[in-house]
């Protein structure tokens, strides 16, 4: 068992080195290029367009509204990685490390846009009438027989990375928090957990969209509203430690406390590699979701699909990263979940652990329930829709599993696959960008000459 974890860390440092770093980070700045940053121009739309989605309206052809689908998204987004993911990056690559983060999300806006725009526009029905799409449909239909290979790679990385990033290591997160906390023996919660995830993914896409549009806004607020208390308290510290951020972006991090420095190369590492496990920009799942929603245009979902990214990085790891730079914690020398549950102690002495366990263990719970439909439609994708309630029940298991197992070779295997699935995606973006220029400039044109005639269906 050694070996094989050692194996497979030297092959995750590999293939989340410096390749796929200019890989991720190049694909979106040349999709913002290309499409003249129109996703940083719309963001205020964007939010706009979140809003309508509730109600598509009858022109609309979906199995959700794209709202829903949008939650299911960030259900599967804001996660352990908003939480631990951010905690880790600044503790391995120092507070420029959010620095990093933020561009990776500024340029993933395009990336995601891009998957979203595809998704919808390549998408199908299966043999049930219902509509399916993602990365592996984009490439089956947009590129061609000859590509089909590409998209079958795709979801074999994907069905099987769901296992681990979704369902094994999210429930794992989840009853080491609560034992941490409340001193609950994993069994009971992982348990606990088998019978919620079974409860709602053995309803399919209907019931985790019923589910993910009303838990995501709730516990994304709750969880604001936790970290503006935390800086709150250390109100006065807000402006060092946005400088501090700024200033470590771009000059090494000098050892100091319990940590042990890092250089420039680190810090854009880690914000790129966590900021990617976080709002999965580059990896094509946002799509699959996507691909469900009722919707009349594919740069319509994709305007709404790309606000998944700013939502989950831009505010939700933003505040994480904030809280623990202004508590002076994030050079204590711990990471992970446990760094930051030393910045809401810091605020909240004897609460703030509490606190932090209760909204990991709903971040993680969602993710788990929007990976069990990435995961379902990668397998359904390779072997029919045959294999819809045995995925859902193995999932259910899986989730328990991981409550009560060891997962350090999981997790490694997990992250691995996930960089495994962002080449494929990555080059139908490339390869499709023409396609995606094309859609966003006739939506454009179009919505122009209906604001002239007062005719604004989709504002």
């Amino acid at each position: 068992m050694d070996w094989l974890t050692h194996l497979f860390k030297t092959l995750n440092d590999l293939v989340w080195g410096v390749p796929m770093i200019v890989l991720i980070l190049g694909t979106g700045f040349y999709l913002q290029i290309r499409l003249g940053f129109m996703p940083l121009r719309n963001i205020v739309r964007g939010f706009r367009m979140i809003w309508r989605s509730r109600r598509p309206g009858d022109a609309a052809d979906g199995d959700i509204t794209p709202y829903a689908a949008l939650m299911t998204a960030l259900s599967a987004t804001v996660g352990t990685g908003n939480i631990a993911g951010v905690a880790t990056a600044i503790a391995v690559g120092g507070p420029g490390a959010l620095f990093w983060m933020w561009m990776t999300a500024l340029l993933g806006m395009a990336t995601k846009y891009g998957e979203v725009v595809l998704a919808v526009k390549f998408r199908e029905k299966n043999d049930r009438g219902q509509w399916v799409g993602g990365p592996m449909y984009a490439i089956k239909n947009g590129l061609g027989p000859r590509w089909k290979w590409l998209g079958t790679l795709f979801a074999l990385f994907g069905g099987l990375a769901g296992f681990g990033i979704g369902a094994m290591v999210q429930s794992n997160g989840i009853a080491s928090a609560m034992h941490s906390a409340f001193g609950l023996e994993n069994w009971v919660t992982g348990l606990c957990i088998a019978v919620l995830t079974g409860a709602v993914v053995l309803g399919g896409i209907s019931r985790i969209g019923a589910v993910a549009e009303k838990l995501v806004p709730a516990m994304c607020l709750a969880y604001v509203g936790c970290v503006l208390y935390v800086l709150g308290v250390y109100v006065d510290r807000i402006p060092a430690a946005f400088a501090l951020i700024f200033e470590q972006a771009f000059n090494p991090t000098a050892a100091t406390g319990g940590f042990l420095g890092s250089t420039v190369l680190m810090a854009i590492r880690m914000g790129v590699a966590r900021g990617i496990f976080s709002n999965e920009a580059g990896l094509g799942t946002a799509g699959i979701a996507q691909a469900a929603g009722a919707t009349r245009d594919p740069v319509f979902s994709g305007l709404v699909g790309m606000m998944g990214t700013f939502i989950d990085t831009i505010i939700v790891c933003t505040m994480t990263g904030l809280a623990i730079v202004v508590s002076g914690v994030w050079n204590s020398g711990a990471t992970g979940a446990l760094l930051s549950t030393q910045s809401f102690e810091a605020a909240m002495p004897g609460v703030g652990k509490y606190v932090l366990a209760l909204c990991l263990s709903v971040f993680a719970f969602t993710t788990i329930l929007g990976w069990a439909y990435y995961g379902e439609k990668c397998w359904t994708y390779l072997v029919g829709t045959v294999c819809e309630i045995p995925f859902r029940i193995l999932w259910t298991v899986g989730a328990y599993i991981g409550a009560v197992a060891t997962l350090d070779l999981a997790w490694l295997v997990a992250d691995t696959l996930n960089a495994l699935m962002a080449i494929p995606n990555l080059l139908a973006l490339l390869l499709l960008s023409p396609v995606i220029v094309k859609l966003t400039r006739e939506y454009f044109a179009r919505d122009a000459q209906e604001d002239q005639t007062g005719l604004i269906p989709n504002k």
